[in-house]
């Protein structure tokens, strides 16, 4: 493969990441909350406050996937930082 080639896969690998990345934020940060009414109930009114901790628990584990992710692809292309 040419050296172009292999930047151009590297760039459809890293968009492809980071929109999966984009699209899991959005579900996490507006979708859940959007329906808060609805998360809560006469047993458990709690409910919505849970989602926005578990939101950011959700938002750490998707920092490490993405870099862990990111250094698999850049591994893979010859584009790493020790490279």
């Amino acid at each position: 493969m040419s050296v172009k080639s292999d930047q151009q896969m590297h760039w459809k690998a890293t968009k492809e990441v980071t929109l999966a990345t984009l699209l899991i934020w959005v579900v996490v940060s507006f979708v859940i909350h959007w329906m808060g009414e609805t998360l809560n109930s006469a047993s458990f009114p709690g409910a919505y406050f849970m989602a926005g901790m578990g939101s950011q628990v959700i938002f750490v584990i998707l920092v490490f996937w993405f870099a862990a992710r990111q250094n698999r692809i850049d591994e893979e292309y010859g584009m790493s930082e020790g490279d």
